[in-house]
């Protein structure tokens, strides 16, 4: 284990991702929906027992008041006033329209918001893609205040305009009549960070530039694009962490992936901190940080997962080692020294960036209490390591894995990577998935003709000039997305959305690129990669009709017993939908956005492809609640109580790489008030 003591995304078009209904579809054998269902059945009664001996994860009225709940990105609510019992009563408490959406028709680029709700000062505060600030009544959504940013709304980075919304501080020592004692943060993809009153909504004008703070001021190195601040800082004492989105695929060389951290008062930068090795940033780049962080506060720890370098599926720019890529990597708070760093994909050209915060969890294994983490990763993998130190909690394998084919040039490949033995990989990708026997036939073979045209040697097959190209299974959108792990606390309960994907890359030489480009669809299609000697393809791997040429389920929802690493049950999640019509939920479907866990034994979340909320048992995985949105609910839920009435939030804001549906819709959650 390396120790180091030193100083967005895809499912591919929205197009590819329609899955079509024939009726000979609807008689498809159902798969099996919970699992183990009888063992968390028989456990309940210890459980709800330890969880009336529990201490709050939050002193006092829980709050939700970061991105994934809590800094320890448990995504767990303490409030149990919403049980498995009462959740089929929930009825929509409010719901508002924040007219900040566009669909991409118009002048305006389309919206993607998977923003999530933020509860902290009796307050509910939303980030919209148009990069406005709403405070909202938590219990009837009425407007206290709104700020806009102005902020010039052109798609500079994404294929989209794009927000995951706001953070929150307030001052351990307020000072009575001074204002900015509790701030919200919101970034701009142009990279202004804007701090306003939590109270008033005014700009703090202590902060910064009169209340904006220019990252982008920053960006010395291969200037290609601005520092989008398209995720909110991860809060963290004072301190404010940032990092920043960039632009996929674009370029050989990029900025560097720096992360700052930020005097949550002044705005003052009080520490950098850069992934890759000095002699590698001008060459390459990226290896940023473009999604949330988590900490432990009480050891001052704050765990940053690392992306790839760039290009993305060409390394021949960088062969030497930059063990910070791609990783999992603690920094001290205070100093960002490195403390202990993992490194999940060696030499990454596949695009397997870290793209979730990890889940900070205490838990018995083998009579031991171990400070854990564990990390989700695109690849289906969850690594499991003590969170002080880094090291194992359940052996990491290092083991041989492809080498190519020879086609690419200037490629020195990594000769082994890590596998985790616990637990066991969310998805097989020891082999090609098998080909839905419906789609091959319902195209005439065109699947099966893919399959034999594309190259798969197993996991980390590296992209190739050869044929269609490599089949990348998990895509490069991720096994799990940036939702991440949920968890909790009292039955050591860990829950992950996962989705099944199919993809395939390949790679051109730049005379045979220019020739082959027609185009490219929101994170899907040709992409240059300018600068490398090759440009690049990725698609989805359907028939004509559009149907999935790989067996269904395409996204489960999975519950693991975090004491021994093992599976407690998995079933489908949501349901695929085309034309209007879902497709039987045995098949699943894609997601993007994560679940909220709570200690009424409750699963909620929304983020499938028929824009439906759903809350499962955490027991045994059963569906108890659904309600339609007006779109996906691309976001995590947030869980919160206001004068004594629990609540459930979610933001319908959709996503085209989803789904062609997009939304302005909060809708709020709660039981009928005379329960």
């Amino acid at each position: 284990m390396p120790t180091h003591r030193s100083t967005a995304r895809r499912f591919g078009s929205s197009a590819a991702l329609a899955l079509l209904l024939t009726p000979t579809a609807l008689l498809a054998q159902d798969q099996s929906s919970a699992q183990d269902a009888s063992n968390g059945q028989e456990s309940g009664a210890a459980e709800d027992q330890a969880r009336d001996e529990a201490v709050p994860l939050v002193p006092g009225t829980p709050t939700w008041d970061s991105f994934h709940g809590q800094l320890n990105a448990q995504k767990y609510s303490p409030l149990d006033q919403i049980d498995a019992d009462n959740v089929g009563d929930l009825e929509k408490a409010w719901e508002i329209h924040t007219g900040d959406v566009s669909d991409g028709s118009g002048d305006l680029p389309p919206t993607v918001w998977s923003a999530t709700p933020v509860f902290a000062n009796d307050t509910l505060y939303i980030g919209t893609p148009f990069y406005r600030i709403l405070a909202l009544d938590p219990a009837t959504g009425e407007e206290k205040w709104s700020f806009d940013t102005e902020s010039t709304l052109e798609a500079m980075t994404q294929p989209a305009l794009k927000s995951r919304g706001v953070a929150y501080w307030e001052a351990d020592d307020p000072v009575e009549g001074e204002s900015c004692q509790k701030i919200v943060y919101l970034g701009t993809m142009d990279a202004q960070l804007f701090a306003v009153d939590a109270d008033t909504g005014e700009k703090c004008e202590s902060f910064a530039d009169n209340g904006v703070l220019d990252v982008n001021q920053w960006n010395d190195t291969n200037n290609k694009w601005p520092l989008s601040l398209l995720q909110p800082p991860t809060v963290v004492g004072d301190h404010l962490v940032l990092g920043w989105a960039g632009k996929d695929w674009a370029f050989e060389q990029a900025p560097p992936g720096t992360v700052f951290s930020i005097d949550a008062r002044t705005g003052e930068r009080e520490w950098t901190f850069d992934a890759l090795p000095e002699a590698m940033r001008e060459k390459s780049g990226t290896a940023n940080v473009w999604t949330h962080m988590s900490a432990d506060e009480e050891n001052g720890l704050v765990y940053l997962p690392v992306s790839s370098p760039s290009p993305n599926y060409w390394g021949g720019n960088r062969t030497e080692e930059a063990p910070l890529a791609t990783s999992t990597t603690a920094l001290d708070v205070d100093t960002g020294e490195v403390v202990w760093s993992r490194q999940w994909v060696h030499h990454d050209v596949w695009d397997y960036d870290i793209n979730a915060a990890p889940t900070l969890m205490d838990i018995t294994v083998d009579g031991e209490e171990i400070p854990a983490l564990v990390q989700a990763t695109k690849m289906g993998f969850l690594f499991v390591v003590n969170r002080l130190t880094g090291e194992d909690v359940w052996p990491i394998e290092e083991r041989s894995v492809p080498q190519g084919d020879g086609s690419v040039d200037g490629e020195v490949y990594a000769e082994t990577q890590p596998f985790p033995t616990k637990p066991a990989p969310l998805l097989d990708q020891s082999e090609k998935p098998e080909i839905w026997g419906l789609a091959d036939a319902a195209s005439f073979g065109q699947c099966s003709a893919l399959w034999d045209d594309l190259s798969y040697e197993g996991m980390y097959t590296p992209p190739t000039t050869q044929g269609e190209g490599t089949l990348a299974y998990p895509d490069s959108a991720g096994g799990v997305q940036w939702g991440g792990v949920a968890f909790d606390p009292v039955s050591q309960t860990a829950i992950v959305n996962t989705s099944h994907i199919v993809q395939y890359v390949k790679l051109y030489d730049r005379d045979a690129y220019e020739k082959a480009d027609s185009g490219s669809g929101n994170e899907s299609g040709f992409a240059p990669q300018e600068g490398a000697p090759y440009g690049m393809r990725l698609e989805v791997a359907l028939n004509w009709l559009g149907m999935p040429c790989w067996e269904p389920p395409f996204g489960e929802l999975v519950a693991l017993d975090m004491t021994t690493g093992d599976v407690k049950w998995r079933r489908p999640v949501g349901a695929s939908q085309q034309y209007g019509f879902f497709m039987p939920e045995s098949w699943g479907s894609p997601t993007i956005g994560g679940p909220a866990v709570t200690a009424g034994n409750l699963v909620f979340i929304g983020a499938s492809m028929d824009a439906k909320l759903r809350a499962y048992s955490l027991e045994s995985g059963e569906e108890l609640w659904e309600d339609q949105a007006e779109a996906p609910a691309v976001s995590n839920p947030a869980v919160y109580e206001y004068e004594g009435r629990e609540y459930v939030a979610f933001i319908a804001g959709g996503n085209s790489i989803l789904k062609d549906q997009v939304g302005d819709q909060v809708v709020v959650y709660a039981l009928p008030e005379d329960e």
